[in-house]
C-alpha cells in the first residue's frame, strides 16, 4: 500500500504526539480530562488535525510549535 503525502504527514504528526505523550507519561484519558482533546484517532493518523489543536497540544507539553515541527522533520 502506497501512502499519499497527506497520509504520510498525518502519520508523522501522530507519531510526534504519541512520542510526546509517552515521554511525559500521560495517558489518553488524562490528556482528554486536561484538554478536552481526544488523541486516540489523531494518534492513529486517521484524523486531520488543525494548527490550533497542535498549538493546544504543544502548550500542554510546554513546547513551541517550532519545536513540534522540528521534531516532525526528524521523523
Amino acid at each position: 500500500m502506497i501512502l499519499t503525502k497527506d497520509e504520510i504527514i498525518l502519520k508523522k504528526i501522530a507519531l510526534c504526539i504519541k512520542t510526546l505523550r509517552t515521554k511525559y507519561n500521560v495517558t489518553l484519558s488524562e490528556f482528554y480530562i486536561d484538554t478536552g482533546i481526544h488523541l486516540a484517532r489523531i494518534e492513529q493518523g486517521k484524523t486531520n488535525v488543525t494548527v490550533f489543536t497542535i498549538q493546544k497540544i504543544c502548550d500542554y507539553f510546554n513546547i513551541t510549535l517550532s519545536d513540534f515541527f522540528m521534531m516532525l522533520e526528524q521523523i
